[in-house]
């Protein structure tokens, strides 16, 4: 895709998009930049990529609203109609559906191809790192959730996004994306070092919230 026809596709999924909050177009974007960095490396259809890359998201807003079950789901059906009125390949707008349907690693679903695996990778990266950690307390801080409460175990199960403190939500839901979850081997590579990172990080947190660096 020329560059005009890209930063159209942006413009229209920034439409779809959150105005803050961890969905909001930066995230897309950062998806975006690591999912074409991967299809190079891949060999992927980068048409494909960059498409399913900008519009995976788009029907994110709705399902925080309440509207709809699964962002997954309905983005890759939106993102046909999208697709379908644009100069878009015409053959390749399914695999787009297909990347988005598929990208949300919650869901467990095994990609079927490279483009697939790459959006999949890409987004849960983002889910990985600096980036994580500035997130993880933006809406820890939103929804009024304490930083930490050493006096509650690790390991406990729990219902919603956050748990009883920030802390403990990286326990319950960052922590649990490993490295090896991964599809590609850039990414798997990327993730790694981004783990080691969160987990340095709560180690350092911990140590110093009782007082002991």
């Amino acid at each position: 895709m020329n560059e005009k026809f890209i930063e159209k596709l942006k413009e229209k999924a920034r439409s779809y998009s959150e105005q803050g909050g961890s969905h909001e177009f930066s995230h897309t974007e950062r998806v975006y930049k690591m999912a074409v960095e991967i299809a190079k490396e891949e060999k992927a259809d980068i048409d494909i990529v960059q498409a399913a890359a900008i519009l995976h998201d788009i029907a994110r807003i709705q399902e925080d609203n309440g509207k709809i079950k699964c962002h997954a789901e309905e983005g890759a059906k939106l993102a046909k109609k999208i697709l379908a009125d644009s100069e878009f390949p015409k053959d390749k707008i399914e695999k787009v559906s297909n990347c988005i349907k598929v990208h949300r690693h919650s869901k467990g679903i095994k990609p079927s191809n490279k483009e697939e695996a790459i959006i999949q990778d890409a987004d849960r990266l983002d889910a990985l790192g600096a980036i994580t950690i500035a997130r993880m307390f933006s809406t820890g801080g939103k929804m009024n959730i304490p930083l930490f409460k050493p006096d509650v175990p690790f390991g406990k199960v729990y219902a919603g996004y956050m748990s009883d403190s920030t802390i403990h939500a990286f326990h319950t839901k960052i922590l649990k994306i490993k490295p090896e979850l991964f599809n590609t081997g850039r990414a798997k590579e990327i993730a790694k070092g981004r783990y080691i990172f969160v987990e340095e990080f709560l180690d350092r947190f911990v140590k110093e919230w009782e007082g002991k660096l």
